[in-house]
């Protein structure tokens, strides 16, 4: 998602089409793969392996090709047409693009979309079907004060090579946010999002009406996105998920709260959270 609203972004600025590489994607076993056509309104056009080559070149095109131009040592080979983010902050470097161009890299930063953010907003809004459960939940979402709380685990515990790099929110970052937001509005209601619920139950002790939802799997996970995206406030994990079940929110009232460390080790994360979020 990020990559599609950095791409998105640049291509309105310069008012050229926009065709998404997601070669990779359908060879590998990425969460649940591509899925934004499947569950955003948006349009997603698809680049074949032409549309790639006539941008690259033809023998930079190759899937091994693109793998080697993506890293350090692929950098004396790419050319004017070929951009790789050089820094995981926000490089306005990007939007001085004026030619047909390959971007790769991962954009987490809302500075590459925000002055298109309503543009991103449509594209991402979520297609109307729901199952009846998810449908009245929300429901009872609008009608309360509602809270997302997103717990995430699953690789980020069960991966050592994961667990070493993203590390995990601990239970006191929660109990402060949620202390947080109830300072700020009074009394909530939590809607709890995790992939691991059972653990969430009971180790995340919390004041406060809890709801668990724990329907959405496989590839509905997704679901989990747009209920959070229809509460009124956020806890968010160090995860592009709920970041982005928390900016789907539109309302210029909510609070956020994201964990002031977003990894396990020090990374100049300073442009990936939006400035009115607040950081635990």
């Amino acid at each position: 998602m990020f990559q599609f609203a950095a791409a998105r972004a640049l291509a309105l600025t310069q008012k050229s089409l926009l065709k998404l590489d997601v070669s990779e994607l359908l060879q590998g076993s990425h969460h649940q793969g591509f899925q934004l056509p499947d569950i955003f309104g948006g349009k997603f056009e698809m680049a074949t392996a032409t549309d790639v080559a006539a941008v690259l070149g033809r023998w930079k095109s190759s899937p091994l090709l693109k793998y080697f131009l993506s890293k350090p040592m692929g950098q004396a080979f790419r050319s004017s047409t070929y951009i790789s983010e050089p820094h995981f902050q926000y490089w306005p470097g990007l939007r001085q693009t004026n030619t047909s161009a390959y971007m790769s890299g991962y954009w987490q930063s809302e500075r590459y979309f925000l002055d298109c953010a309503q543009a991103i907003r449509d594209d991402f809004s979520f297609k109307p079907y729901m199952t009846s459960q998810n449908a009245a939940l929300a429901d009872q979402i609008r009608q309360s004060n509602a809270v997302s709380l997103h717990v995430r685990r699953g690789d980020y515990v069960t991966s050592p090579i994961t667990a070493a790099h993203h590390g995990v929110c601990s239970v006191a970052y929660y109990q402060n946010a949620i202390q947080h937001i109830v300072d700020k509005v009074g009394q909530v209601v939590l809607y709890i999002f995790s992939d691991d619920t059972e653990w969430v139950r009971d180790n995340l002790k919390v004041n406060a009406p809890c709801v668990y939802v724990d329907q959405n799997r496989g590839p509905a996970s997704y679901v989990d996105m747009q209920l959070m995206s229809l509460c009124k406030h956020h806890i968010i994990a160090n995860s592009s998920f709920s970041w982005w079940g928390a900016w789907l929110n539109p309302s210029a009232e909510k609070i956020v709260v994201a964990p002031a460390n977003w990894f396990a080790k020090p990374m100049p994360t300073q442009d990936l959270l939006p400035a009115p979020w607040v950081r635990l």
